[in-house]
């Protein structure tokens, strides 16, 4: 059993995992932000860009700005939105001065944070007073269809479920609100955002696996060369044996907030 059996780091494989519910995601959560010419907007924990593309698609790349740990996804990012100002640093450093933009947004990244209330800070701190504050997370008590049924094929086949169906923080109704109001943000707005997402097949489903990310990436690296083919067959026969395409739903919980 090795722990590097799949890649979870790139671009490429963030795409196949998880950048099609990204993508999907994005003007939406940009909707309840309110998102409009003339803003200016951040983009915090960018990853390979599809916020980011968004927010130029209603903005105009001079207005965009855009963050993230990883340099190949702040490579990337670059490379797919020409002219928007790509910095490399975590959200609890951001490398912005103070208020600066009308509207600071994480998407699907609040709950990688490893000082939440820091994040937070340091995007109230680079926001104007009166700005908008957003996060984004799936909603993990069932409403994102692939982690539930990532969860109950790993239930189906023992105890090494254990490692995969764990509680994350901000998957929970009102926990984005409830931290957002202790930042003091006010005007605070929580919303479900649900989209749909296709699969040509279950082997297509089965490779973005593969490529996952986080705890699912973690789980996926746990198993043994004898767990990886029983969580194959048990996540196909509850998803019936799909013959062809088959689509799964994602619901994630979108909170807004504004600096007072």
């Amino acid at each position: 059993m090795s722990s590097s059996r799949f890649v979870h780091s790139t671009s490429d494989s963030y795409d196949r995992f998880m950048g099609r519910y990204s993508a999907e995601i994005a003007p939406r959560f940009a909707d309840l932000a309110g998102v409009t010419a003339p803003m200016t907007a951040l983009d915090v924990g960018c990853g390979p860009g599809a916020l980011t593309r968004e927010l130029v698609r209603r903005l105009g790349a001079g207005a965009v700005s855009a963050c993230d740990p990883s340099p190949g996804f702040v490579e990337t990012c670059q490379a797919r939105n020409p002219g928007v100002t790509v910095k490399a640093g975590p959200a609890e450093a951001l490398p912005f001065a103070d208020s600066v933009f009308d509207v600071t947004l994480a998407q699907l990244v609040l709950h990688f944070l490893n000082d939440p209330r820091l994040g937070i800070s340091e995007m109230m701190r680079v926001t104007k007073s009166g700005g908008r504050i957003g996060g984004v997370v799936w909603d993990l008590t069932g409403g994102m269809e692939l982690f539930r049924l990532v969860g109950e094929a790993a239930q189906a086949i023992g105890p090494i479920s254990a490692s995969y169906n764990r509680s994350v923080k901000f998957g929970g109704p009102g926990e984005i609100a409830e931290f957002f109001a202790a930042a003091g943000l006010v005007s605070i707005d929580e919303r479900l955002l649900t989209v749909l997402v296709t699969y040509e097949d279950f082997d297509d489903l089965w490779t973005t696996l593969q490529s996952a990310a986080g705890p699912t990436a973690t789980f996926m690296n746990a198993l043994s060369p004898e767990e990886l083919p029983r969580l194959r067959e048990a996540l196909h026969a509850i998803l019936g044996n799909p013959p062809a395409a088959f689509t799964l739903e994602a619901t994630a919980r979108a909170v807004i907030g504004t600096r007072a």
